[in-house]
């Protein structure tokens, strides 16, 4: 954007209340070209002697020195305009304002002088251009307040010390500097202390910060005397004046999008601990994950001490890929108890290595080095989740602090990560973007009452599992070992069907990185109870909803309630349609648990009628089993789930079981008959409540999911048909493909279709097929981009699919696997549909999709590009020009935010190339250098076209791809484009 230049006299001298001035406001408009317009506010100033405004209480504030008060209404956005006089002399920048009145601050400008005039000497007159010029700022690490004479008094003051003052000092001055706070470790501490009144400095008095502050700037490493008063003593203190650039920090770690650095002054003075601390500014991933919160102070880690950044950086250069230690920290708010979590390092490459950023002062850049050399074992080897921890480590007493999930919806700001994700669309309007900053609660799974008593039941002995899913173990009191405590349990009050379940369930704890948050999935943290559908010597697989495990971009942790075990998992399947996904896990790893845990019998048929008992079993909080009987009210729901504001995964084509009775809308986990076999998934749905056209509310609730189509997927990996391979526990599986009609479906009445103009002989069909439902199928839209588009509208109904009635959605799914049973086909369908009082028959092609959901992103200028995924093809739209870069996510403070590319549009243009797929995006990119615009063209998911310029910055924003490995079941990071850092420093 460009930028003119205003040449202002500055003017510090004269200033008398009541004056008038004028505030220059840039505000910025984005047009084409980009512009920048002049608006002059008019005020009158108030005080010229008010304290700093406080802004927030963990942020940036100023302090020892005063600030201009003016009855004006400056907004955000202003910030650094000048206030200037009615000669047009600059006297003051324009600060900050209170929102709830007219009230603005200004900064003086003596200090801003002063170090202009250290950068004009600083000015090399032949090359005329700038030098690193170093500008002395002196610190006690104090900070003082100007109080009136009648609190000074208070404090202790004598009354001829304040005649001293007042005859030292310029007429009209009313008080004097008080000490308010000392930061531990500073050269004042110790020596100064709150309500310490400063008589003199090095034999002058001084009332007023400018002074102070000119005498500690002009003696930096120097002593100085302080003459001062405490409670009435007189005391006289030699104190050396610290560098103020000493205690800035200079440099910092990033690591899993974590940044990490030395604690500031600023930061030290707000929370009231010594300066160099490590300090986590921002968590990212690894630390979020663990539970450790902005602002932490980092106190030990992996069983080392630490007390400087070089510390941490040491410890963490020996740890692998997938290492599980031990991390201690304090925070400002409870100072004075140390938090211990468990920190496990990024197995997959989610982030770039980490890197260590040192300010350049010469070219005003932070230059980029990584932290470990190239053949380190965090850069290269992926090791078990469990690594072996130091000797030195023993079994901590420390609190222990679980997680504080972490919600994040659209137009929120998440909190964690150095660049924060977003999926708001609205364009920026003046130059700032309003986004609410808080913590709300992720999709918590909960018992609402964990003190329910299991529904009894006679004893019963349970029904063998069939031996492919799950190896002769022998009976289940033989498999439990010795030594594990929950073997002698009392299992007197305990149903058969929650005993024969328990040893299956697992509760999962997912984790979504921020820098790869896809597929529209809106939280960062999801937890819920999952089955074990296989259990084998080499492999594990656990079914669960999609509504906890969103995308296969996440880490997985797995609970075992019938073993206190933790192990990681990999998500290995997601239903392109139904609500489940497959999480796979290493049997090896549960060491004895290995012989408790075992797969659930699963029941696919008889399917569940109306008025069926069945037993809801669970997992509370403390992975208790709990259950309770329940009947069924209606075995064949159909959904209706509307499309969030940022499209995601929504249930369709899907019917489930609705009960009388459950735990309430939090509560998963699995029904079954009297014998504990399965019947179905109890899972989680996710919605958005809409309560108006700008607000909405994410909401859960639960149904049953019928196992059939979770046993029919396990039955094509068992099988091992002739399906794309992925590697699971370094073993190459099959995993299974499903062919779809890629059609959006919902049922009508048949009393509706002959309103319609159904004919009876249809009618009477459809009832022979399916007497109890008496629907049919009509079309609501199709998918775009699929090969239904063009051939089915929006009203059809399906009465036939290959000359059989068609009444369900189940009946449409079986046409689609009878294809695969078929080597006659050519992969069509032959539809009869009613359309507009006509009976028509139409070929229609099926999709084929996998079940690994999204693959490959790319990060351009901090935007998350990606094919379009189900959720957004559903709405019916795709542009003409191009549909294969879809804008995902967006970065603060990256380019695209700055320029306002946000998420939910295509980029279907850049530099008047087409980019109709992600190749064709990286292939133009590539050809655009650091700091070059970028002319983009983009369509947006209401159709609408823009047209805009961005400029790309490669230093900060380097173009990277993340992509999944099946020959290696690994997510791999590559640098596409980046600016050589050795070169800048």
């Amino acid at each position: 954007m460009m930028r003119s230049l205003l040449l202002l006299r500055l003017h510090v001298w004269g200033l008398k209340f009541g004056w008038s001035e004028m505030i220059v406001v840039k505000r910025k408009y984005f047009f084409l070209l980009g512009n920048v317009q002049v608006s002059i506010l008019a005020g009158t100033l108030a005080r010229l002697d008010r304290d700093a405004p406080h802004y927030k209480k963990d942020g940036y504030n100023d302090f020892n020195t005063f600030y201009m008060q003016a009855a004006s209404g400056t907004k955000g956005g202003s910030s650094g305009s000048p206030v200037i006089d009615w000669q047009g002399r600059a006297v003051a920048l324009n600060a900050g304002s209170k929102t709830s009145s007219a009230s603005a601050f200004f900064l003086p400008l003596e200090r801003v002088v002063r170090a202009l005039g250290f950068l004009q000497r600083g000015r090399e007159s032949i090359s005329n251009t700038w030098e690193a010029v170093t500008i002395p700022r002196g610190t006690l690490q104090a900070t003082f307040l100007h109080k009136g004479f009648d609190e000074t008094r208070r404090l202790g003051l004598r009354s001829e010390t304040e005649q001293l003052v007042l005859l030292a000092s310029p007429p009209g001055e009313t008080g004097m500097l008080v000490v308010d706070s000392v930061v531990p470790g500073g050269p004042a501490h110790k020596h100064l202390e709150p309500g310490d009144v400063l008589i003199r400095l090095n034999g002058e008095v001084s009332t007023q910060f400018l002074k102070m502050e000119t005498l500690l700037d002009d003696n930096v490493n120097n002593k100085i005397e302080l003459q001062i008063e405490r409670g009435g003593k007189p005391l006289t203190l030699d104190l050396t004046v610290q560098d103020l650039h000493s205690v800035t920090p200079d440099y910092f770690l990033e690591v899993s999008g974590a940044i990490i650095h030395p604690l500031s002054y600023q930061q030290a003075r707000n929370f009231r601990f010594q300066c160099g601390l490590v300090y986590v500014a921002e968590q990212g991933y690894m630390l979020f994950r663990a539970g450790v919160p902005r602002h932490a102070i980092i106190k030990k880690f992996a069983g080392e001490n630490i007390a400087r950044l070089d510390d941490f950086i040491s410890v963490l250069s020996k740890l692998s890929r997938g290492a599980r230690v031990p991390l201690e920290y304090i925070t400002y708010t409870d100072r004075h108890r140390r938090k211990s979590v468990l920190v496990t390092v990024d197995r997959h490459e989610w982030y770039a290595p980490p890197h260590i950023y040192t300010r350049n002062d010469s070219t005003g850049l932070w230059t980029v080095k990584p932290m470990l050399p190239l053949n380190s074992s965090l850069e290269l080897c992926v090791n078990s989740t469990e690594q072996a921890l130091p000797s030195n480590i023993s079994s901590c007493s420390a609190e222990v602090t679980p997680m504080e999930p972490a919600h994040q919806s659209v137009g929120q700001k998440p909190t964690n990560g150095v660049a924060s994700m977003e999926t708001s669309c609205e364009e920026i309007d003046d130059g700032s973007h309003s986004v609410d900053e808080s913590d709300a609660g992720s999709k918590k799974r909960r018992v609402e009452d964990d003190s329910t008593d299991g529904v009894l039941s006679p004893e019963c002995t349970l029904h063998e599992s069939r031996e492919v899913r799950l190896e002769e173990t022998g009976p289940e009191t033989e498999t439990v070992p010795r030594d594990f405590p929950g073997a002698a349990a009392a299992t007197n009050n305990v149903s058969v069907a929650e005993r024969a379940i328990e040893p299956t369930l697992v509760m999962l704890e997912v984790h979504v990185p921020s820098s790869c948050m896809l597929d529209g999935v809106h939280s960062q943290h999801f937890f819920g109870t999952g089955l074990i559908i296989y259990h084998s010597q080499t492999m594990g697989l656990v079914a669960v909803d999609k509504n906890t495990v969103a995308v296969s971009v996440s880490d997985v942790m797995l609970s075992f309630a019938a073993y206190p075990i933790e192990i990681p998992g990999e998500v290995v399947f997601l239903h392109p349609v139904h609500n489940f996904a497959l999480v796979a896990y290493d049997p090896s790893s549960l060491g004895p648990g290995a012989s408790v845990v075992r797969a659930a019998e699963l029941l696919p048929e008889p399917a569940l009628h109306r008025g069926d008992s069945v037993c809801l079993v669970g997992l509370s909080r403390s992975l208790q089993a709990t259950s309770r009987k329940s009947f069924v009210t209606n075995p064949s729901a159909a959904l209706n789930i509307g499309s969030a504001d940022c499209p995601r995964y929504r249930a369709t084509n899907m019917e489930v079981i609705e009960l009388d009775t459950d735990f309430g809308s939090t509560f998963s986990g699995v029904l079954t008959d009297d014998l504990g076999r399965v019947q179905a998934i109890w899972g989680s749905f996710s919605t958005q409540l809409k309560y108006s056209c700008s607000s909405s509310e994410d909401h859960q609730f639960v149904r049953g999911i019928p196992i059939y189509w979770i046993s029919q997927t396990l039955d094509k990996i068992i099988s091992g048909a002739n399906e794309p391979t992925r590697l699971i526990n370094g073993v190459k599986r099959p995993m299974p493909v499903t062919k779809l009609l890629e059609v959006e479906l919902y049922p009508t009445l048949l009393s509706k279709a002959r309103s319609y103009g159904l004919s009876d002989s249809w009618i009477q069909a459809l009832v022979k097929k399916d007497p109890i439902r008496r629907q049919v199928l009509r079309v609501k839209g199709c998918l775009a981009g699929s090969k239904a588009e063009n051939l089915l509208e929006q009203g059809d109904m399906v009465l036939a699919i290959n000359k059989e009635p068609v009444t369900c959605f189940r009946n449409v799914e079986d046409a689609c696997q009878e294809l695969d049973r078929c080597s006659d086909n050519d992969g069509k369908l032959k539809i009869t549909i009613f359309r507009q009082g006509r009976e028509i028959e139409l070929l229609v092609g099926t999709d084929v999709r996998d079940g690994n959901g999204t693959t490959r992103v790319i990060n351009w200028c901090g935007c998350i590009v990606q094919d379009p995924h189900s959720a957004v093809r559903a709405l019916g739209f795709l542009p003409e020009e191009g549909h294969g870069v879809y804008v995902a996510r967006w970065c603060h403070g990256s380019p695209v935010h700055r320029y306002g590319l946000y998420a939910l549009q295509w980029i279907v243009e850049v530099n008047g190339k087409p980019t109709p797929d992600l190749d064709a995006f990286v292939a133009v990119t590539k050809e655009i250098e650091h700091g070059e615009f970028v002319r983009v063209r983009t369509v947006h998911l209401n159709g609408r076209p823009r047209v805009f310029t961005l400029k790309q910055d490669l230093h900060y924003w380097p173009t990277w791809e993340l992509s999944f490995d099946p020959e290696t079941a690994m997510w791999r990071r590559t640098t596409i484009k980046s600016v050589d850092c050795s070169k800048a420093m």
